[in-house]
């Protein structure tokens, strides 16, 4: 159960948020007053306290249900959809992300090294009920908001608590391998980056293995064991994500979008597409016609 304050603080935070996303840049509140369709987005490592409404959550053959009280943390870079499933005027959906410093972690891991337990079940997206060791700080470090001096001075330590408790709570496990080093987390996460990198070329399965440091075979089955999905469909995933972007902002047409992410077919990219968003991309698009 999430401590009313921390809802309140919320709110206010949302509502001054102009004001004091300078003093606490990583901290957002997200708010959604109706259900919405499926919505797809790449997310580095975060974590997410849903505060009100729910939230179903999926990336390859994993899905997570969320609800008010429960905690999303993702460890990698990941491409998900996602569907706000309860949300109302009276009642908005309402969560609190808090982005993670990987190199923070890395030092607080330095320091803890052989005394944090690595957990080889945990996968890149972890949800649990919130764990009060964490949000106890993290409601604090929002209170902050209260007196900029104050995020200024007390924000960084208890930013380094936050950090310190998420990595020995239950939901960390994926962080504590990712940080471990050498770990296949840690290798997968050198992959990942290689794809971020060169999404646009026909970087390969052998390429990617290579960046890991294992074999094709090895690289294949850890990689879709930390993230839920396969190389070449995060790739995919990827270039739509992306596609997509391309296309609401404007001033691409569908067959310029599929190119500049990857596509060397526009039909073969309109397939992947619909089957991706469930519309044809020719309806997300906003490019001028020519009269």
């Amino acid at each position: 159960m999430i401590h009313p304050n921390l809802v309140e603080l919320a709110l206010r935070f949302r509502d001054k948020s102009n004001e004091i996303e300078q003093f606490l840049p990583n901290v957002q509140i997200f708010e959604r007053r109706t259900v919405s369709n499926v919505e797809a987005t790449v997310y580095t490592p975060v974590i997410c306290l849903i505060l009100q409404g729910a939230k179903e959550t999926k990336i390859g053959d994993q899905s997570v249900q969320l609800t008010a009280g429960d905690a999303l943390l993702v460890s990698h870079d990941l491409p998900v959809t996602s569907t706000i499933t309860r949300a109302s005027l009276a009642a908005p959906y309402l969560a609190l992300i808090l982005s993670l410093d990987v190199a923070l972690m890395r030092s607080l891991y330095d320091h803890l090294a052989g005394r944090l337990r690595d957990t080889g079940e945990t996968r890149a997206l972890s949800a649990d009920p919130a764990d009060p060791a964490w949000v106890t700080p993290l409601m604090r470090y929002l209170s902050l908001m209260n007196d900029p001096l104050d995020a200024q001075v007390l924000g960084p330590q208890i930013l380094k608590e936050i950090h310190y408790r998420l990595m020995r709570a239950p939901i960390g496990g994926m962080l504590r391998n990712l940080l471990a080093a050498d770990s296949p987390a840690s290798r997968i996460a050198r992959a990942i980056s290689k794809i971020r990198a060169e999404f646009r070329t026909s970087v390969t399965i052998s390429e990617l293995a290579r960046a890991a440091g294992m074999s094709a075979s090895s690289f294949h089955e850890h990689f879709k064991f930390v993230t839920g999905t396969t190389p070449l469909q995060y790739l995919k995933d990827l270039r739509l994500i992306e596609a997509r972007s391309l296309l609401q902002s404007g001033g691409q047409s569908v067959s310029a979008a599929g190119f500049s992410v990857g596509y060397e077919s526009p039909t073969h990219f309109s397939r992947d597409y619909a089957r991706k968003f469930g519309t044809a991309p020719s309806r997300d698009s906003r490019a001028v016609t020519p009269a």
